[in-house]
């Protein structure tokens, strides 16, 4: 299984013969470019066209992240699995705007089926959660209701501030208290590693997407304008729940993250480099772990389920079969 490579020291990338070789001053690391499916870029590196041009023979995604971690910008190689029908299918479903609010209404009731879903987890396990399961209550059927984007985006938007405030509960942790959603920078520590979970998941999608016939620069839920892409923001909010939120938890439940891992940086809070491997390391293994998947009869992996995903908006656009959202079933 190919993995995906996370760079945070500063250094040279570059084509050495037929692999991958990265640069510090304390030496070179050679990089089986076999083993490698994306990578992410944290640290200030050096590249240039040689490599671009490797990667690009090699399909391989190049992210990189700005010294604050806020996701910057994509090396995109060229499309290889071009395909004109799914891109006018895209565009016909964007551009008609009932078919557009069919998507995004999917999309947002698969993020708040999976919401409740981690919200009920944690009541059975003893966490009074039931006044805020209850404005979770037959959520399908009020998105039906909605008749157009702006309403679906504030009752999306409402719903996700009233699922944050429940953090506090869930954790119930004085370093790590929710207060309120503040990007741009996140001023606490919850709130920064809720922005850095959500960057690398839609770039996690992103790649996905680029193993598809979609093109990630049309989405529903989010805007298609001079956004570069929008497809993975709308996919990734159905994924945030079950894998950034409680991969979340369980590092602050684990110790494993500690406000010794943060600190304050030009008027926002940032996690340290020991404590963006441990986040990456344990997120890598969240998107490794398998579970059974009923449609297909066999355990499927959080990556692979996003690939799926992928297919199924795939096949609605071309009419084959209308989108249905997953939705956890643990």
């Amino acid at each position: 299984m190919q993995k995906t490579l996370y760079i945070f020291s500063n250094g040279t990338l570059q084509r050495e013969g037929n692999t991958l070789c990265y640069i510090t001053e304390e030496g070179k690391r050679f990089l089986p470019v076999e083993d490698i499916q994306e990578i992410m870029v944290f640290g200030a590196v050096d590249f240039n066209k040689s490599l671009l041009e490797f990667l690009t023979q090699h399909e391989i995604l190049l992210h990189y992240f700005n010294y604050h971690d806020y996701y910057m910008g994509t090396f995109y190689p060229r499309e290889h699995y071009n395909s004109g029908f799914v891109i006018l299918k895209q565009a016909e479903h964007y551009m008609e705007e009932a078919k557009r609010l069919t998507l995004a209404k999917k999309f947002v009731a698969g993020a708040l089926r999976n919401i409740e879903q981690v919200l009920r987890y944690y009541e059975r396990r003893g966490i009074a959660l039931g006044d805020t399961l209850s404005e979770f209550t037959d959520n399908e059927t009020q998105i039906e209701s909605i008749t157009d984007l702006s309403e679906l985006m504030a009752y999306e938007g409402n719903h996700r501030e009233t699922y944050y405030r429940c953090f506090d509960k869930i954790l119930d942790h004085p370093d790590f208290p929710f207060d309120k959603r503040t990007r741009r920078p996140p001023q606490n520590n919850l709130n920064t590693l809720i922005s850095f979970g959500n960057s690398i998941l839609y770039t996690i999608v992103l790649s996905e997407i680029y193993k598809t016939h979609l093109d990630p620069r049309i989405g529903y839920l989010h805007a298609t304008n001079f956004r570069r892409f929008s497809l993975n923001l709308d996919v990734a909010e159905i994924f945030k729940p079950i894998i950034i939120d409680r991969l979340i938890f369980t590092l602050i439940d684990r110790q494993m993250l500690t406000k010794k891992d943060f600190e304050a940086e030009t008027g926002g809070i940032v996690l340290k480099e020991k404590g963006r491997k441990v986040f990456v390391e344990e997120l890598d293994k969240r998107l490794s772990t398998t579970i059974s998947h009923r449609a297909v009869g066999h355990p499927v992996s959080y990556r692979r389920l996003i690939r799926m995903e992928l297919y199924k908006v795939e096949k609605h656009l071309m009419g084959e079969e209308s989108y249905k959202p997953f939705v956890s079933q643990w």
